[in-house]
């Protein structure tokens, strides 16, 4: 493989790192700023509401310059915001740091998969844009619980300085290792725009706001869960962590497996599953040892839906795979929004920190009921074009 891959892969780790990190230091947060654990939540919410709008924003302006280029300037961003977190003298200037560091991240994804696809030959595209996403997922084992350890023990804010020292380091990689070229041929705003007139691209991506965000749900306010109910130690986060990233790791695999052979039933299974275990982590949360092997599964059943449900978005879309793929990654996030939000809303009115769990148990049902109309819709779909009559030439 390329080493292009892994500079792509160390912009994809840090990326990862950042994303998921602040949960396991966000009471520490809360605390030097002296705001709640509910409004600490925003710079979840904050975070997931740039990839939003960033993601289809800076993919479409890409097309106007090299990917090489846009993927450098989006690592410059990335490096920005979060040595602008690492200095924040205010809760509010720490906001703005999440916000910025999270524009490059649904379009990294959207670019990057094309950069690494084009870097190898046709038969081994699926394995080079794994080869990228992984660091996004060994982020969730190494880096998330590593990020807390350096939080819990040097400060939160040394850990955001580490992650923008990553940042540079997959900023100095893409520039030295990924190819230089010209800009995509043939890409207008327009032909990438097209796909979206599909219904049932809409449809999918409605399936992972809600899918996903069953997970965020719970994980968002998992520091606080895991020390206040289960009676962890906040010392305990970080392998609480590791234990979620592994069965992030596990599900991610077994989902992609499973859907190419059958995509939809693996899409029922791990819907139906994670609401199930989303609703049973309300009562296992008050035991020490259910509560980390419900973590693990939900970390596995939450990954479990992403290659399947990005595979379906790109089926749907095939005219324009590049912001389907950004667009796609932008709801994941807007689906982390919205739990994030949810799930403050219920433990400000005083339900406790484990009721964003059967919040994220409705977010997932409601995923898997959009599943059941997306399967449906697209069997009459396929049977109306079987039973249209064929032209006599």
């Amino acid at each position: 493989m390329p080493l292009a891959l892994l500079a792509l892969a160390i912009g994809a780790f840090g990326i990862g790192t950042t994303e998921f990190v602040i949960m396991g230091v966000l009471p520490e947060v809360a605390g030097e700023f002296g705001v709640s654990i509910p409004t600490a939540g925003w710079l979840v919410t904050g975070y997931a509401l740039g990839v939003v709008a960033g993601a289809p924003l800076l993919t479409v302006l890409g097309t106007r310059v090299s990917r090489k280029k846009m993927l450098m300037s989006l690592m410059g961003l990335f490096i920005v915001g979060n040595a602008l977190s690492a200095v924040a003298p205010a809760f509010a200037v720490m906001l703005l740091g999440r916000v910025v560091a999270s524009l490059a991240h649904g379009a990294f994804f959207g670019v990057g998969s094309v950069v690494a696809a084009d870097l190898v030959a046709p038969a081994k595209k699926a394995s080079a844009i794994s080869l990228m996403f992984t660091g996004l997922t060994v982020a969730n084992v190494v880096g998330v619980p590593a990020g807390t350890m350096i939080g819990q023990s040097a400060g939160w804010r040394v850990t955001f300085a580490v992650v923008a020292a990553l940042g540079v380091v997959g900023l100095l990689g893409v520039a030295r290792l990924v190819p230089e070229a010209g800009r995509p041929e043939g890409v207008t705003v327009r032909a990438e725009f097209a796909a979206f007139r599909n219904a049932q691209v809409w449809l999918a991506m409605a399936m992972t706001v809600l899918g996903f965000g069953g997970v965020f749900a719970a994980v968002t306010y998992i520091a606080p869960m895991m020390t206040e109910v289960a009676g962890y130690s906040a010392g305990s986060v970080t392998w609480l962590l590791v234990l979620l990233g592994l069965g992030m790791v596990a599900g991610n695999l077994v989902g992609g497996r499973y859907a190419d052979r059958a995509l939809m039933p693996m899409l029922f299974t791990s819907l139906g599953a994670l609401a199930l275990v989303l609703l049973l982590f309300t009562f296992t949360a008050h035991d020490k040892v259910l509560a980390a092997v419900t973590l693990a599964l939900i970390g596995a059943l939450g990954f479990a839906t992403v290659p399947p449900l990005q595979k379906w978005v790109l089926d749907q879309a095939s005219a324009a795979p590049t912001l389907a793929s950004a667009a796609n990654i932008g709801a994941f996030n807007l689906g982390n929004a919205l739990a994030a939000w949810l799930g403050g809303l219920v433990i400000t009115a005083g339900l406790g920190y484990t009721a964003p769990n059967w919040v994220g148990a409705l977010l997932a049902g409601s995923a898997l009921l959009l599943s059941f109309l997306a399967a449906s819709l697209d069997r009459r779909r396929t049977g109306a074009a079987a039973a249209a009559p064929v032209p006599v030439g």
